[in-house]
């Protein structure tokens, strides 16, 4: 008996990771882990092991959290923000992953595309048919069914001269990379598309549609459609989508457009269109840097480490009605190529391409390593790379990056940040969050949802880099964002003992840029040699 108790009193003084060293490994517990943590890199495998955070099944974790946090459950912050890492990777690493991997099976894997942004995409004389939300199976089948002889005919028949099919928002961005299908605008233009009076349906899913906007449908003509079992709006067209009569349900959503098309008001389509270079998944970034036969990241990696390329961020995320429409998302980017940071972007961040820096044609906006790389593969300084859910697509360059040798051997080592200026959701929260324990330091603009708590604050920055080598941060000033984002790059840097990055050391010459040799009419056309 006094033994027992001795025995008692030395485990109360033991630290919480003696305890867990001593105690059964969950890992011997449970098998059924996501199986996509294998693509990330062997060292980052190993932290989510030894911290027990590796993530067993994407709603399993998911119930978990909804478990912990229900009165009287879990109420230690550090252990509830634990699980917070674990749910977030099996967002990022499983479902999201997941989906990206199954859009490409089904649709294809994107690869650089041509397109078009803004209201001017629209037509007068035509049916407008706006794809809003994130379900890209009914988006995909609405697109084929648009050049249905039958359905074309019906429109003529109501006075229109065709069906114009335009994407908003995340599902805008899967068609615009694999089609070519033009995009209307992100988030908060989805209310000021309706207002043009020249959108006949407007098809919405889940996430991301506002809540008035049937209200601002209905001072128009616009058919206000949902499609989701999930998700209705009080007022609109529920049009049903289920998998075995998608082809039924597309033509029925089309056709309630085209009985709307005669009932238009007064229309006004600001005369404004923005061209874009997209779709460049992990797959075509490989191909570009070596072609078919040599393709890897082993050209980007060296410029990284030669200082042409200081770093790599990403501008993700949402727009945010408290602020400035996309000034932040289009200022950071701007500011960020200007040093030599190679920009990629997804989802609603696509907004810089209505500032033209998704052309190749917008060097003069990129520092002058940066230039030289982008010139010579023939690639904008921005890269899109999808929507929401195509993050994971990040994910799997940085793993390629950190695989491929001299960069260290873990994302955490990378120059690489991770920005959501205008986040405005819970699902931007959680992909910051599945970044931070992939090892990549992320900052969120607007201001901290958790700032009425130090502890918390402490957790999620200093507590969360000390376990997985990122941390989270709130900033609502962007300029600041540019400052630590540089900053942490350049300690990156730093640590993997690269040399200093100099601005003053690559491209100097003024023959780097293909316009000496041509008028800037011609450039401006895309005229890059003088054999064009």
């Amino acid at each position: 008996m006094l033994e027992q108790a001795r025995k008692r009193n030395a485990l109360g003084d033991q630290t919480e990771a003696e305890r867990r060293s001593q105690s059964t490994p969950r890992t011997n517990l449970y098998r059924d882990w996501i199986a996509e943590r294998h693509r990330a890199p062997q060292k980052r495998q190993e932290i989510w092991r030894n911290l027990q955070i590796e993530p067993r099944g994407i709603d399993r974790e998911v119930a978990e959290a909804m478990h912990r946090t229900t009165v009287g459950v879990d109420q230690d912050a550090d252990h509830i923000l634990t699980h917070a890492l674990r749910v977030a990777l099996a967002d990022g690493w499983g479902g999201s992953m997941l989906s990206t991997d199954i859009s490409d099976i089904l649709f294809g894997t994107p690869t650089p595309v041509m397109g078009a942004s803004n209201f001017g995409v629209l037509k007068e004389d035509e049916v407008n048919v706006v794809i809003h939300g994130h379900e890209p199976t009914l988006a995909e089948l609405i697109v084929v069914m648009a050049s249905d002889p039958d359905l074309l005919r019906y429109a003529q028949s109501k006075g229109a001269n065709g069906i114009n099919v335009v994407g908003m928002c995340c599902s805008g961005n899967e068609l615009l990379m694999r089609h070519g299908v033009p995009l209307a605008g992100n988030f908060l233009q989805s209310d000021l598309v309706i207002a043009s009076g020249a959108v006949d349906a407007m098809v919405v899913d889940y996430q991301c549609t506002m809540q008035g906007m049937q209200a601002v449908a209905e001072h128009f003509h616009t058919r206000l459609i949902t499609t989701s079992y999930k998700a209705k709006i009080s007022g609109a067209t529920h049009i049903e989508f289920e998998d075995h009569r998608g082809p039924e349900v597309a033509k029925l959503i089309i056709r309630t457009a085209i009985d709307a098309f005669p009932n238009r008001k007064r229309v006004h389509i600001p005369a404004t269109i923005d061209p874009v270079v997209v779709g460049f998944s992990h797959e075509y970034l490989a191909y570009m840097q070596g072609g078919s036969y040599r393709e890897s990241f082993r050209p980007l990696n060296d410029n990284i480490m030669n200082g042409r390329i200081r770093g790599v961020a990403g501008v993700v995320g949402c727009n945010n009605p408290h602020i400035t429409h996309d000034e932040a998302i289009v200022n950071i980017t701007k500011e960020l190529i200007k040093n030599d940071v190679l920009v990629v972007t997804t989802g609603c961040a696509i907004g810089v391409g209505k500032a033209g820096l998704l052309l190749p044609e917008v060097m003069e906006y990129a520092g002058p390593g940066l230039k030289e790389v982008c010139q010579a593969i023939g690639i904008p300084p921005v890269l899109h790379m999808g929507s929401c859910v195509d993050n994971s697509r990040i994910l799997t360059v940085l793993t390629q990056c950190a695989t491929e040798g001299g960069l260290g051997e873990d994302i955490s080592d990378l120059p690489v940040v991770g920005i959501a200026p205008e986040w405005m959701s819970e699902k931007a929260l959680c992909i910051g969050v599945y970044f931070v324990a992939s090892g990549v330091y992320t900052i969120f603009g607007m201001d901290s949802p958790v700032a009425g708590s130090k502890e918390v604050t402490r957790l999620i920055n200093e507590g969360w880099e000390e376990k997985v080598g990122g941390k989270l941060e709130f900033e609502p000033d962007w300029p600041k964002i540019v400052e630590k984002s540089l900053a942490h790059i350049d300690a990156k840097r730093k640590a993997l003992k690269l040399e200093e990055y100099d601005p003053r050391r690559y491209a100097q010459s003024a023959t780097y840029r293909p316009a000496d040799y041509l008028s800037e009419e011609e450039f401006r056309k895309g005229g890059y040699s003088l054999s064009k």
